[in-house]
C-alpha cells in the first residue's frame, strides 16, 4: 500500500499532471466569461437583429397536453421537452470560445516567432566560402579581397 501511494504521489508531482491542473481550473473560468459573453452580450444583439428571438426559450414538447409558453415553464410542470435552443446557445459558445482560443494562440504563436527570428539572427553565418578560392569572406561580399573573383550568389 506505501509503494501504490509513493507511485500515486509521484505522478501527481509531475509537471505534466499539474499544468494540466491549472489548464483546467483556468479553463473553466474561461468558460464562464465566454458563457458571460455569449449570454449578457452576444444574445441580446442577436435578439436584436432577429426581432427579439429568444433561443432559450425554443423548444418542442414531447409530452402532455397543455402548452407552455417558456422552457422553463415545461420543465417544471414535468413535461418532456426537447430544448433545440440551448443546443444552439451552446453551439454559439463553442464556436466563440474556439475563436477566442485561436486568437490567443495565433498571438502566442508571433510573439514565439519574434524571439525565434532575433535568435535565427544571432545564430546566422556572417562569412561564406568564395567559390573559387574556398577563402572565408564576408556574407554581403560581393567581389573576393583574396582573388578579386566577382560572388553572383
Amino acid at each position: 500500500m506505501k509503494k501504490l501511494a509513493e507511485e500515486f504521489k509521484t505522478f501527481i508531482m509531475r509537471g505534466n499532471v499539474m499544468d494540466l491542473a491549472v489548464g483546467v481550473i483556468i479553463g473553466g473560468a474561461f468558460q464562464s466569461i465566454i458563457n458571460s459573453l455569449v449570454n449578457d452580450i452576444i444574445m441580446p444583439i442577436i435578439s436584436l437583429i432577429t426581432g427579439g428571438i429568444d433561443f432559450s426559450n425554443w423548444f418542442i414538447q414531447l409530452s402532455g397536453d397543455q402548452k407552455f409558453s417558456t422552457l422553463a415553464a415545461a420543465q417544471d410542470a414535468g413535461v418532456a421537452v426537447f430544448g433545440y435552443g440551448n443546443f444552439i446557445t451552446a453551439v454559439i459558445n463553442f464556436l466563440i470560445m474556439a475563436l477566442v482560443i485561436f486568437a490567443l494562440v495565433k498571438a502566442m504563436n508571433r510573439l514565439a516567432a519574434i524571439g525565434h527570428h532575433e535568435e535565427e539572427k544571432e545564430n546566422a553565418p556572417t562569412t561564406k566560402k568564395c567559390p573559387f578560392c574556398q577563402s572565408d569572406i564576408d556574407i554581403r561580399a560581393t567581389r573576393c579581397p583574396h582573388c578579386t573573383s566577382e560572388i553572383t550568389d
